[in-house]
């Protein structure tokens, strides 16, 4: 016999948590595609400062063809660092031309302050969460910066002029 339509049955659809099946995007890093969450861009943005301008810092020391090289890497950095930084602005859903903030140095700080969204937005799918590995260098860049300034407050205080 066949089953007619009852308005009054159970329904047979299947219910899921939409948000938690979308996944994760994928990181890149020399794109200005994707998003990339506030730790992540702590690190890359400072770990590639720091590569880089050591490693420009260096062949500055090369006469004439040295200085040459070190532009061309300041130059590098500058790109790769507007890349990670359209990249943070798709997390919190702003265009990537909110990026060329970075260009007046107190504002920029904004970018590791302001939260990504949840799930996906008009730019991709949500970053994957922070490994153990980058929250240990997230931790250990901030208590760097903290003893920094500890130090340089307290230094003066300490050291007492001989005379």
């Amino acid at each position: 016999m066949e089953e007619k339509n009852n308005p009054y049955a159970t329904p047979n659809a299947v219910v899921r948590d939409v948000a938690s099946e979308e996944g994760f995007g994928d990181l890149k890093l020399f794109t200005s595609q994707g998003r990339l969450g506030r730790l992540r861009y702590l690190l890359y943005t400072l770990g590639v400062t720091l590569v880089g301008g050591i490693l420009a810092a260096l062949l500055a020391l090369i006469p004439v063809v040295g200085v040459f090289l070190a532009a061309i890497i300041y130059i590098g950095l500058l790109v790769i660092t507007f890349f990670l930084t359209i990249q943070r602005c798709h997390d919190f859903n702003a265009t990537g031309w909110f990026s060329l903030v970075i260009l007046i140095p107190i504002v920029s700080l904004v970018f590791y302050f302001i939260p990504g969204t949840k799930a996906s937005n008009k730019y991709g799918l949500q970053p994957p969460p922070n490994s153990k590995g980058v929250k240990i260098g997230a931790f250990l860049i901030l208590a760097f910066f903290v003893i920094a300034i500890a130090a340089s407050i307290l230094m003066p205080l300490l050291v007492q002029p001989q005379g």
